[in-house]
């Protein structure tokens, strides 16, 4: 079953087209990856999906439901997460705090509790902070729970990105360029953990550059160029596509 479909999907810039009819589905419980050269419209897909950005044309249904041209917030409470190139953390924040602020996204207190710190609100925040002990000690990050974000080294810092997306619950959660940036240990380790978010039930929408993570975690991929569609199947079937090897490397080799 289709969890994400987008159906003549269009974006444009003015006179810059950055999106043409695209049609993609992407079935609940799998990895989908979506590649392209710089400029292939993988991001702009990423926005418009997410309420980001308003598409010209095309419809984006979710779980069945159309949320073409939702707002952020109104996607991300269905449960249609994403995370962004950079990791979007409180820096002056400790970790435990960070997805705290996430979880909030989702937690069930009132403005007048929370003001007068009443007993229905300190159980609520204990649940709460049991929560997002529970996402950092899935993640690994349990020992740097009472650290600045701030100090934290890249990868962590990717990490701990991820886990304020899956504080918020999320049915579907669109990875941009999870492993940007990182060396070949810390691309190992953040591909492991994206592997365990998918083994949790969580469908998962991937853009990223690095093709061994894309090869190495995807069950199908959608190839983009100039904004358009132009491949799609199984990594091999993708790897081997002569039209993705001319678009996406621009030389003979194979694509992986």
């Amino acid at each position: 079953m289709a969890l994400l479909k987008i159906k003549g999907l269009t974006k444009r810039f003015g006179g810059l087209t950055a999106l043409s009819e695209l049609n993609l589905e992407v079935v609940e419980g799998s990895i989908h990856g979506l590649i392209g050269p710089n400029g292939a419209g993988k991001t702009t897909v990423l926005n418009v999906v997410t309420g980001f950005s308003p598409p010209t044309a095309g419809i984006v249904t979710f779980h069945e439901q159309d949320i073409t041209g939702k707002r952020p917030h109104e996607v991300a409470r269905l449960g249609l997460v994403r995370t962004f190139q950079q990791a979007t953390l409180f820096h002056s924040f400790t970790v435990l705090v960070n997805v705290i602020v996430g979880c909030h996204l989702h937690s069930q207190i009132g403005f007048l509790e929370a003001l007068l710190n009443t007993p229905s609100h300190q159980r609520k925040e204990r649940a709460i902070q049991e929560k997002c002990l529970g996402i950092l000690k899935f993640l690994g990050l349990e020992g740097q729970a009472q650290e600045l974000a701030a100090n934290l080294p890249h990868g962590h810092q990717r990490a701990l990105g991820l886990a304020i997306a899956l504080a918020s619950e999320p049915r579907l959660l669109l990875l941009d360029e999870p492993v940007t940036g990182m060396n070949p240990e810390e691309t190992a380790r953040m591909m492991e953990l994206i592997q365990r978010v998918r083994q949790i039930g969580v469908t998962i929408l991937l853009v990223e550059h690095d093709m061994k993570a894309v090869m190495g975690l995807c069950d199908s991929i959608t190839v983009l160029n100039f904004g358009r569609k132009i491949a799609e199947g199984s990594p091999q079937e993708v790897r081997e596509d002569p039209v993705v090897i001319e678009a996406y490397l621009g030389t003979g080799g194979h694509a992986a």
